[in-house]
């Protein structure tokens, strides 16, 4: 019997067959001409060329790995994009700067000179008393205005009296002996014609009437000087003006020229200013004096705020001041309304000029560029335009544009650090006048209000509610803490909006004690 069918029947294990050797397989008949393979190299060779291969490409994914973590801000966005993970971001509207504007203006514009003054009053009186006394009285209230004439103060009179008294009787005494002189030498006279005395006599007595018309003279003299002593008892206003503080009180002995004095007046009306401008502008003035007369000048305050008094162009200086470069300037004043004081220190405005029909803007809106002037104009659509202009002169707070701008036009005033050429802007005006006219929470929120406290103090049924039985009066024992509370928290005052009224924190509760409509009766 033959034994191969039971080799190919018979089991066999698993690791016979992986160790059973395969036996190399023979070349086909049509590949007996094919080349044989050799082995590229050693195994040691190939295991060393594979490390390297693999380091190599660990290196190139690390630093692709870190570049596109580093720039993943650039990609990241796009691709998030592209999956449509991520809307891109809306773009954000313009900017609206809040500025303030002023409108270009066509009109006269006048020129001053400016400078530095003191009101200066054209008399000055210090009153002194020219006799020696005591003050008996003092006949003006201090800071009256007086008149020339008016008495002002009176001295004791009696001493200056008796004097005079004493004159008087000294001239009447040598008026008699003049009287006595005279008819004693018309007798010697015409003894003289017979030659009964001699002529040396005579002549004496000729003497002796010249020596006694001297004494009437000399006692002439002292009465006058003694009336004199007695009218200046009486102290009179030398000028016009207002008289200041009281020096000397009644009562006190005054001395003749007393250095002191008893007040002083001061004129006021007319009052004149003195002030200064540089020599550069002698010019200006000259020429505007010779075409005119009449120059205006305006004396304003200390912060050129408030204008005092308007007056007209006295006189100049006829020298420079070297060590100050300026020339002195005299101005007159009416001073009716008694703005002016001596010794004030005033700011004065000389108009030299009259610009006709001038293009004038606010001085804060003409900005120095780099290579010129310009303004930013605001446009229909309410945005802004660089435009370069030519300034002319500038008066205060104005300044006159020779080219550039037409009258009528917007310009900013204020604002201009934020703006660039075709931003948007919003006029600061514009939004207070708005803000003026409507108000709100105004008086349609305080009418819903009282509406709405009407309406708790006195609910009304609803309609489809049917009416409350009436309860007979009783005597009322007064509320109790739980409902003086209630009736607390009912009448409070709710503040509406301003869209419509308000609604009630508690809800209206019935005074005769039945139920509400959530069946909670009054307690």
């Amino acid at each position: 019997m033959s034994t191969k069918p039971m080799e190919e029947t018979s089991p066999m294990s698993a690791d016979k067959l992986i160790a059973r050797p395969t036996s190399p397989q023979l070349p086909h008949a049509s590949s007996a001409h094919a080349p044989a393979i050799k082995p590229l190299g050693s195994p040691k060779t190939q295991s060393k060329s594979s490390g390297w291969t693999s380091l190599f490409g660990w290196l190139v994914v690390g630093g692709l790995s870190v570049a596109g973590w580093y720039y993943q801000p650039q990609w990241l966005p796009q691709v998030k994009t592209w999956l449509g993970m991520d809307k891109p971001a809306a773009t954000k509207p313009a900017r609206v700067v809040p500025v303030s504007t002023a409108v270009v203006k066509k009109r006269d514009m006048p020129l001053y000179l400016n400078g530095l003054g003191t009101v200066t009053a054209f008399k000055s009186v210090t009153i002194r008393s020219r006799v020696e006394g005591e003050l008996i009285k003092v006949a003006f209230t201090e800071g009256q205005m007086v008149h020339e004439g008016d008495l002002l103060a009176e001295i004791d009179p009696r001493p200056f009296e008796v004097q005079l008294n004493q004159a008087e009787g000294q001239l009447a005494r040598d008026q008699a002996t003049v009287k006595t002189a005279k008819t004693t030498l018309s007798r010697y006279e015409g003894l003289a014609s017979s030659k009964s005395i001699a002529a040396q006599q005579v002549d004496d007595q000729v003497s002796i009437v010249q020596q006694t018309m001297a004494m009437i003279q000399t006692d002439e003299a002292t009465v006058a000087n003694a009336q004199l002593q007695l009218t200046y008892c009486r102290i009179t206003a030398p000028i016009s003006g207002r008289i200041g503080l009281r020096l000397v009180d009644q009562g006190n002995i005054v001395r003749a020229n007393d250095p002191t004095g008893l007040a002083v007046i001061t004129q006021l009306q007319p009052i004149a200013l003195v002030f200064t401008i540089p020599q550069d502008d002698i010019a200006r003035v000259q020429k505007r004096t010779n075409a005119t007369d009449n120059l205006v000048v305006d004396a304003f305050d200390r912060d050129f705020k408030v204008k005092l008094a308007s007056g007209k162009l006295l006189a100049i200086d006829n020298q420079v001041d070297a060590t100050t470069g300026t020339v002195r300037i005299k101005a007159q004043f009416a001073n009716d309304d008694g703005m002016l004081f001596p010794n004030q220190f005033v700011n004065a405005r000389l108009l030299v000029d009259l610009k006709r029909d001038a293009i004038v803007v606010p001085s804060a809106a003409v900005q120095r560029g780099p290579t010129s002037m310009y303004v930013y104009v605001v446009k229909e659509d309410e945005t802004v335009e660089l435009r370069n202009v030519v300034p002319g002169a500038s008066e205060g707070a104005e300044t006159s544009i020779e080219s550039g701008l037409q009258p009528g036009e917007l310009v900013v005033t204020d604002g201009l650090d934020k703006l660039q050429p075709g931003a948007k802007i919003s006029s600061r005006q514009k939004e207070k006048k708005g803000s003026a006219e409507e108000k709100p929470g105004g008086k349609p929120a305080k009418e819903s209000a009282a509406t709405q406290k009407e309406s708790i103090k006195d609910p009304k049924p609803p309609a489809d509610e049917p009416p409350k039985k009436a309860t007979a009066p009783t005597a009322d024992p007064g509320p109790s803490p739980a409902t003086a509370e209630q009736n607390r928290d009912q009448h409070s005052t709710v503040t509406a909006p301003a869209d419509g009224p308000a609604e009630p924190r508690s809800k209206p509760v019935s005074s005769c004690g039945e139920e509400d409509s959530e069946g909670k009766g009054n307690p």
